[in-house]
């Protein structure tokens, strides 16, 4: 091969794949999937927004015009274009209780507080410690996902007018079969538009987005800070503080990393994560409540909108900002079936189906399985996707030890005259895999001079160097000399650095 090829740097296909806001202005094609994908984002934003404010105790508004700024700062300064950030049911969740028990005022501080972590967790890289999670974890994740989504739309067809339901038909028929007949406008867009247009003409008796709460107002300003700065303020919120920064960084990094899965291209998560922060921050002076990556609403913008930059965000974030100012009427009028409907088909596009056959389940190894189906069961019991990842990487940390744990292997060989004896040691060792190691020696039978190779093996942890200070003793003991050989610098390092310390 000739020296220039050699040497020729090797850039990523997705690099030359993935489209830039530059390229989409000037394809008015491309430009009008990414304007049309972040209206029907928007859409399917603001019913949850408006639930989940409730949950957190806050006025809808609070959350919508939050979501507004979450949206727009992130368009700006995130690492995953395409990705939708609001204010989520995670963070919700978490807020829920300081604002019972303190009040609403103290979520401010807190917010601010969880900003600067996540600024924190994203400028000294820990957000790199995703790539620790499993591939088994992920496929638990995402089929969970579609299972809370799907669960979450049900209630809206339960004890609800007869009209509901041709509505409900309706709007499935048109985002199953429009695709089929054209891909130049959104299915999900048209059905809702349709479903609106025939709930407003015919004055239809359904439930809309304007039940679920008040949608309508001027811009609510900058939040005041109404509690004193000191330690004791500081000792009510920093429990939520974290809670705040890292389930909220883990749910928009574990999305993040779905979308780079969809789009077949990267994302930065070190600038995501304190591009987060920053918009938090943001949003809790104008706004008051915290956010993250709002998962089933970044399914519909990549997958059913079939958007790829930071158009598609910003065209979301603008748009809410437009329907809760001038056109709040119209959205109020929106019939939640429609919505529904639209993430209910979201939900079963976004389990990975192939995962559960059983042709796939019978040859995929059965720990894998397991954390999957045990992701899976946390997060649709609790409710919290971070849970459930984090239960899911407990799991399968504990499962691959135990693996990693019975692959280490001892032989022994006696010299020909008898005077030595040989061992030969093969495998990592760490704390899982190395507490058998002094059972592998015979030190009552073995001669005066005994050698122990690791030239096929690691020393990782200081359990295995107790471990060797272990076996020496007992040789010793017994009369005889030990020497650890073949050790790799790295190994050879460590053992320096802690025998007889442990």
């Amino acid at each position: 091969m000739p020296r220039s090829l050699k040497s020729a740097p090797v850039e990523p296909v997705q690099s030359f794949l993935a489209p830039t806001v530059r390229s989409t202005l000037r394809n008015p094609r491309a430009f009008s999937v990414e304007v049309l994908a972040g209206v029907v984002t928007t859409l399917a934003l603001i019913p949850e927004v408006i639930s989940f404010s409730v949950i957190a105790g806050v006025d809808p508004k609070v959350s919508l015009i939050a979501s507004v700024v979450l949206a727009i700062s992130m368009s700006i300064l995130g690492g995953r274009p395409a990705m939708i950030t609001a204010a989520a049911g995670a963070v919700a969740l978490v807020v829920a209780p300081l604002v019972k028990e303190q009040g609403v005022e103290y979520l401010l501080p807190a917010v601010v507080m969880a900003g600067l972590i996540q600024i924190l967790f994203g400028v000294t890289g820990l957000a790199r410690l995703m790539r620790f999670i499993p591939r088994s974890v992920m496929i638990g994740f995402v089929n969970a996902l579609g299972i809370l989504i799907f669960v979450a739309q049900v209630p809206h067809l339960l004890g609800v007018p007869w009209l509901v339901y041709p509505l409900f038909v309706l709007t499935v028929l048109i985002v199953v079969g429009l695709p089929r007949v054209t891909t130049a406008v959104p299915a999900p867009l048209v059905a809702i538009v349709v479903a609106t247009a025939i709930t407003m003409i015919a004055h239809l008796a359904v439930p809309t987005v304007g039940d679920q709460g008040d949608v309508s107002g001027a811009l609510p300003g900058i939040t005041p800070l109404l509690v004193p700065l000191n330690l004791e303020t500081l000792g009510i919120i920093w429990p939520t503080a974290l809670s705040v920064a890292f389930v909220g960084l883990m749910e928009t990094l574990l999305t993040a990393k779905l979308v780079d899965d969809i789009t077949d291209t990267r994302s930065a998560k070190g600038r995501e994560s304190w591009a987060l922060g920053i918009a938090n921050i943001l949003a809790g002076l104008y706004g008051g409540i915290a956010g993250c990556a709002m998962i089933g609403q970044t399914i519909v913008n990549v997958k059913l909108g079939r958007a790829r930059t930071r158009i598609s965000t910003f065209v979301a974030g603008a748009f809410l900002l437009l329907l809760v100012t001038v056109l709040s009427d119209v959205m109020a009028q929106i019939p939640m079936v429609a919505l529904a409907a639209v993430m209910m088909i979201v939900a079963i596009t976004t389990v990975n189906w192939h995962s559960v056959r059983p042709s796939t389940l019978k040859r995929m190894p059965l720990p894998e399985t397991i954390v999957m189906l045990a992701t899976v069961a946390v997060v649709v019991a609790t409710g919290n996707l971070a849970i459930g990842v984090m239960a899911g990487v407990v799991l399968a940390m504990v499962l691959f030890a135990r693996r990693v744990a019975h692959v280490i292997t001892v032989t022994r060989a006696l010299a020909g005259d008898g005077a030595s004896a040989r061992y030969t040691v093969t495998g990592p060792l760490f704390f899982g895999s190395s507490n058998d190691l002094v059972e592998q020696f015979s030190y009552a039978l073995d001669p005066a001079d005994v050698i122990v190779d690791f030239s096929k093996s690691q020393v990782w942890d200081a359990s295995t160097v107790a471990v060797l200070d272990s076996v020496e003793a007992k040789y010793r003991d017994h009369g005889a000399s030990v020497v650890f050989e073949g050790l790799d610098a790295r190994s050879t390092a460590l053992h320096r650095r802690l025998t007889g310390r442990l």
